[in-house]
């Protein structure tokens, strides 16, 4: 459910040089022109990266069956909050989550949203909100307010954005997601991950797709409808 927020995993992407295969310049031609051209070709090239980058790891991910959930998604976004999470045994991979077929909230993404799946195997979080806008109102939950916390084992969270102050124990990053230990969940083989023993993160904010757990429990469970979310 939760991970450093500044450290995410992604691919290495090393654009070519953009000055090789430069047209050589014409004679006469003073030195000045061919810089603005090669600080062209770099500005383009640069801003290339970002969309290459998320073709090639959709593409990837894809290929590899890297589904979040074995589910169908809703595909409407919620937001999670917490003032403190605490968990043991924690993993963290990219994946893809898909949408029914046809669905109306498919919008440009083609029905598949990429996302970086957090496993934790137990998990405690303090003052838990989570909310998600209907249009003109929200459907709001929260839980943990009181002496007992909310506790979750086996929690995995499907993001496409997280926040808040971490601190791990133990941390491994840049592991094979095959190969994940901590909290007895794999990814695909070949995609980046990282996991840790231990995970603490404070004023926890996330906007998640999914949410699975083996067990959840929810002291002090409200749910209602509200003009504004967590």
């Amino acid at each position: 459910m939760a991970s450093s927020p500044d450290v995410t995993p992604s691919a290495e992407h090393h654009p070519e040089n953009p000055e090789s295969g430069s047209a050589p310049a014409a004679a006469g031609t003073t030195g000045a022109p061919v810089r603005r051209g090669r600080v062209r070709a770099r500005r383009a090239a640069v801003m290339a990266v970002p969309a290459a980058l998320v073709a090639a790891t959709l593409a990837v991910l894809t290929a590899e069956g890297a589904l979040g959930v074995q589910f169908a998604i809703s595909g409407m976004p919620f937001t999670v909050t917490a003032t403190e999470l605490n968990g043991t045994g924690f993993e963290q991979f990219g994946g893809l989550d898909s949408m029914a077929p046809g669905s109306p909230n498919e919008g440009d993404t083609g029905g598949q949203v990429l996302v970086v799946t957090s496993a934790i195997k137990n998990a405690t979080l303090t003052k838990l909100c989570q909310s998600v806008d209907l249009g003109g109102t929200n459907l709001l939950i929260t839980a943990g307010s009181g002496a007992q916390k909310v506790t979750a084992t086996d929690l995995t969270t499907d993001s496409t954005e997280l926040s808040g102050d971490a601190s791990f124990d133990n941390i491994e990053i840049g592991n094979d997601a095959s190969t994940l230990t901590k909290a007895g969940v794999k990814g695909p083989i070949g995609v980046f991950s990282q996991q840790a023993d231990t995970v603490r993160i404070a004023n926890l904010r996330q906007t998640n797709y999914a949410t699975t757990a083996g067990v959840f429990k929810l002291p002090g469970l409200k749910l209602r409808f509200s003009d504004s979310g967590c």
